[in-house]
């Protein structure tokens, strides 16, 4: 959950994740649905995220935004809530946060209209609202940082359509698209079409998958490779959840995966890009979105005045540059920046292939 230019963020239900500006220095909760990380003090953070499914929001996103407001702030806590894509258990969690007496909410909406009402309660209480991520379809938010949503679906979109014209492919594209509910799924779907509407190559069928289920994704696809098995040149999956999905359908089918895109750059879509199981992903680098959103939120609990690098519908903001990774140039970006080392791509199921991509 990309987007640049508009990106959706904060959602719906759940206000999760109080920093307590007390202490920052504590241990964090290993749970996956709450927790606190820091001190005791007086100032709260919260940090709600919206779901499980997608590993960045427990691995990267929530530890890497609680180590930097613990650098950062040795009289801060954070409160932490995960929705687990309900949107109203987001809003519980958002006033349950709000009853601890947050100073400051960072919001990754389960459903970004939805989390309009979490935004109207915050504001009420003179509790500020950082739309992460996710663009909240909100008034009176007080910061908004994401990528360049937009512009992700048109990476997307240009790298698959380059792609198929390389390899002389003929045929339509199967588009398995994001959750109706995430705003920057509209986004990553916009940019995309602004790229495959003009190639020449034929959308054969388009589908919202509820929730961003690789499951659900996986169910569709095998139902359209029924009726376009015979015509499929290419398939653009907003993420790799998705991706995954579509990789699980077709080699039940016994098919060969065509070019096939990804966002997100996960670890299992890195190794399916060593082995060639899918062509692309969209790397967003979560540490500086993170970061940021944590220094943000830091500021603001202290009372201090937040400006942007641009606004986004009138909001203070930042928007980050997404990154195409192919087997070309894994090294010099995911495992470049630290995000994954060669060891964790390269199991003992992908050496050869990491040998022959030159990680090693």
């Amino acid at each position: 959950m990309k987007t640049r230019t508009l990106i959706p963020a904060i959602a719906a239900v759940g206000l999760a994740a109080v920093i307590g500006l007390t202490a920052c220095s504590g241990s964090s909760d290993s749970g996956s649905t709450s927790g606190s990380s820091g001190g005791s003090g007086d100032i709260k953070i919260g940090l709600l995220l919206p779901e499980s499914k997608t590993t960045r929001y427990e691995s990267f996103d929530r530890p890497l935004f609680e180590d930097k407001v613990k650098s950062l702030c040795s009289d801060c806590q954070v409160v932490y809530a995960n929705a687990d894509q309900d949107a109203s258990k987001q809003q519980q969690q958002a006033e349950s946060m709000l009853t601890q007496g947050i100073k400051v909410m960072v919001l990754d909406p389960v459903d970004a209209k939805a989390a309009a009402s979490i935004v109207s309660s915050a504001t009420a209480q003179n509790v500020p609202v950082v739309s992460y991520d996710r663009l909240i379809n909100a008034q009176n938010l007080a910061y908004y940082i994401s990528f360049d949503n937009e512009k992700v679906g048109q990476l997307q979109g240009q790298a698959l359509v380059d792609k198929l014209k390389k390899d002389g492919a003929s045929g339509g594209i199967l588009m398995v698209d994001g959750s109706p509910t995430d705003s920057n799924a509209a986004m990553f779907k916009k940019g995309a079409h602004s790229v495959i509407d003009g190639s020449g190559f034929s959308v054969l069928a388009e589908y919202d998958t509820p929730d961003w289920s690789p499951d659900k994704a996986q169910e569709w696809v095998a139902g359209q490779l029924t009726q376009f098995g015979g015509q499929l040149a290419g398939i653009y999956a907003a993420n790799d959840g998705t991706a995954g999905g579509a990789v699980a359908a077709l080699k039940a089918n016994g098919m060969t995966v065509p070019p096939l895109t990804g966002q997100d750059a996960e670890l299992s879509a890195i190794q399916r890009i060593v082995a060639g199981d899918q062509y692309m992903t969209v790397y967003k680098a979560i540490k500086p979105e993170a970061e940021k959103a944590a220094e943000v939120a830091v500021s603001l609990a202290q009372g201090q005045k937040v400006t942007g690098d641009t606004q986004v519908n009138g909001v203070p903001s930042t928007l980050l540059n997404p990154v195409v990774v192919t087997v070309d140039n894994v090294k010099d970006t995911v495992v470049k920046d630290g995000f994954y080392t060669v060891d964790q791509i390269c199991t003992a199921e992908y050496a050869a292939a990491c040998k022959t991509a030159g990680l090693q």
